[in-house]
């Protein structure tokens, strides 16, 4: 397509002597601000693919893919329904318990906290929760008052292995001397660490006897929560779980419930892709003006080129060359840039912050206590095959006017 001759021309433009200095300067702009302008595009998309990927996987780790819960104030046929759910292909593992707001108390602090009552055979099966154990252990969990607390609870209220932690509800018991808050001590039997700020500084795990004793609910429970073999079933097992449990009770999927969550951050993703994008294509007018001015620097040289043979279309891909070039070359750039980057992104916030001695990325913000990444291929080969097109489109123009220059006109008064 390029003969050796258009090569050899378009590299000698390319090389600017000192009199077409400014014009090399604005060149090596574009290409800096293509290459900055995809990189930025990959670390970015990357952070937040990272950011989704890991908040999903964690929350659908701890909260399970389907939750069902009863239409009526009493769920107390929990066992029968946990049966025939089982019974569904597709359905790994269930989960009966009950969940409630109090207040966690301890050394003189106190703070709201989510209490969830399970059993030791369900906790086990949320390899999340199970794995994420760092102190303590699970013997005789089902029929002891021990509770399973996150690290950073046990942090700030100073709580070890053994000590006791004192749970007031917010529906007290109702006396002949009015309402008395309900209280009771529970010892710390185990503690666990997801990597999830609002889990490891808030949720407290009970079994699920005593939260049933705790709450007032004798032989109930709050809800079911199933796991499937994949997440991405859990709208088609919506109706063999009702065909097979009936109507009387509420299934709802993870998509359902965090909704306005994954939605908010699917929109903020695309708004970011279409901000950062206008980057690349303020580039992409740099190579226009650049590539413009050195059209007309080498008017005369275009016209001697014409006036020895070279055919328009010649000069035409001279020029497509020089311009695209200073595309593919940003491009490049930008992508192992980017790419590196982002790879390296926990390491590189921890290094930033022991130089800055400051905090970069809070876990109460975040709600993750590490920066995520994940790197996808499609959306990397998206932003480099777009990087290149508006490079090749923005290097059009400007070699269509260097080939449409006329010879004679160019030399008439040289």
């Amino acid at each position: 397509m390029f003969s050796r001759f258009e090569f050899s021309v378009a590299m000698r433009y390319l090389r600017a002597k000192r009199q077409e200095g400014f014009i090399s300067v604005i060149a090596w702009f574009s290409l800096l601000g293509i290459g900055l302008g995809v990189a930025t595009l990959i670390i970015v998309m990357a952070v937040m693919n990272g950011f989704r990927h890991e908040l999903l996987s964690r929350i659908l780790g701890l909260n399970g893919h389907m939750t069902i819960t009863s239409y009526t104030n009493e769920f107390t046929d929990y066992t029968n329904i946990a049966d025939q759910i089982l019974e569904v292909p597709g359905v790994v593992s269930v989960m009966p318990m009950i969940e409630g707001q109090v207040m966690a108390s301890a050394n003189g602090t106190a703070s709201g906290s989510v209490v969830r009552g399970v059993t030791k055979e369900g906790f086990l099966n949320r390899s999340q929760l199970s794995d994420s154990i760092i102190s303590g252990g699970l013997e005789g969990f089902n029929e002891g008052d021990g509770v399973i607390i996150g690290v950073r609870m046990a942090r700030r209220m100073g709580l070890n292995i053994g000590d006791n932690i004192t749970l007031i509800a917010p529906k007290g018991q109702i006396t002949a001397f009015g309402t008395v808050p309900r209280m009771k001590s529970y010892y710390v039997q185990s503690i666990f660490e997801v990597g999830m700020y609002e889990y490891d500084n808030s949720y407290v795990y009970m079994p699920l006897k005593q939260a049933q004793i705790y709450f007032n609910l004798p032989d109930s429970i709050s809800a079911i929560e199933v796991m499937l073999t994949s997440a991405d079933n859990a709208l088609d097992m919506q109706k063999p779980i009702y065909d097979m449990i009936g109507r009387d009770y509420w299934v709802r999927h993870w998509q359902q419930t965090n909704s306005s969550f994954f939605t908010a951050l699917q929109v903020e993703r695309n708004v970011m892709f279409l901000i950062l994008t206008l980057i690349i294509i303020v580039a992409a007018f740099n190579i226009i003006s650049s590539q413009i001015m050195l059209v007309n620097d080498k008017a005369r040289g275009i016209a001697i080129l014409r006036s020895m043979g070279a055919s328009r279309n010649s000069i035409l891909r001279i020029f497509f060359m020089t311009g695209s070039s200073v595309g593919v070359i940003g491009t490049i750039f930008g992508s192992v840039l980017g790419i590196s980057f982002a790879s390296n992104i926990e390491t590189i916030r921890q290094w930033i912050e022991s130089l800055s001695n400051t905090n970069l990325f809070q876990a109460e913000i975040y709600f993750l206590s590490q920066l995520p990444a994940r790197i996808e291929q499609g959306e990397v080969v998206t932003v480099i095959v777009m990087a290149l097109a508006l490079s090749f489109v923005a290097s059009i123009y400007p070699a269509w006017r260097a080939a449409r220059l006329d010879p004679v006109e160019v030399l008439r008064y040289e």
